[in-house]
């Protein structure tokens, strides 16, 4: 209830938050739903799955909705570990641990099917990353102001510098993921690109962050598999 569990026969040594940022990609959660509980479980995780949906008809913001998830998913539990999931992503391997590195941010999709399980560029912190509540509130989390696709990814990859951080990576053997493709005719157009950024990151992420959100809490349900926050 809830995408809540913990394994029955042993104490679970990590907590760990998986938060999903949706709008409208219904085939996809159905997908991840089925295969990313059995994977948790066989992990021997306690873990919560959030499903954080925006509302109405304006542009996306991943970003500002992975802020909202974590702030409503630490009123729940200390968690150790913060995932944040792109909703279109499976795991490959099971020794891909949804655990966080106690140092630093983890990158865990180091390898996507198409991308030809290579990194599209150097610096690439797209897909599946973990991060420690520390290591989140450390960095001001992410920007509020990405509307739209892409870009937030490189904003991230530089406050996780500019907070004194740096990112690991899970090895490209383990962090393979398949990504689930459903509108195989935007994908064919062009090459993946990396997106151009409009945002100044060096004097924007202390005051563009956690710090800075703001948001309409409009509903909080309990599903078989998730818990659903819907916010405006």
């Amino acid at each position: 209830s809830g995408g809540h569990y913990k394994p029955p026969h042993c104490f679970a040594r990590y907590k760990s938050a998986i938060l999903v940022a949706y709008r409208n990609q219904e085939k996809c959660l159905h997908h991840l739903l089925y295969y990313i509980h059995p994977f948790l479980q066989r992990q021997q995780l306690s873990y919560t799955i959030y499903l954080i949906q925006q509302v109405g008809s304006g542009s996306f913001n991943r970003a500002k909705l992975l802020n909202v998830g974590v702030r409503e998913a630490m009123k729940d539990e200390d968690w150790d570990c913060l995932v944040l999931h792109d909703v279109d992503l499976v795991p490959e391997n099971d020794y891909n641990l949804y655990i966080c590195d106690e140092y630093y941010p983890k990158h865990m999709a180091s390898a996507m099917d198409k991308f030809q399980y290579t990194l599209p560029y150097k610096s690439f912190f797209g897909g599946v990353s973990a991060l420690t509540p520390d290591h989140y509130m450390k960095m001001n989390g992410f920007p509020n102001t990405y509307w739209g696709d892409g870009g937030e990814n490189d904003d991230i990859a530089t406050r996780i510098q500019l907070a004194g951080m740096k990112i690991v990576r899970t090895s490209p053997h383990l962090g393979r993921y398949k990504v689930m493709n459903y509108n195989e005719e935007t994908e064919m157009q062009e090459p993946w690109r990396r997106p151009t950024s409009r945002h100044d990151t060096r004097k924007t992420w202390k005051a563009d962050g956690m710090n800075s959100l703001q948001f309409k809490l409009l509903s909080r349900t309990k599903h078989p598999l998730y818990t659903k926050i819907t916010v405006d």
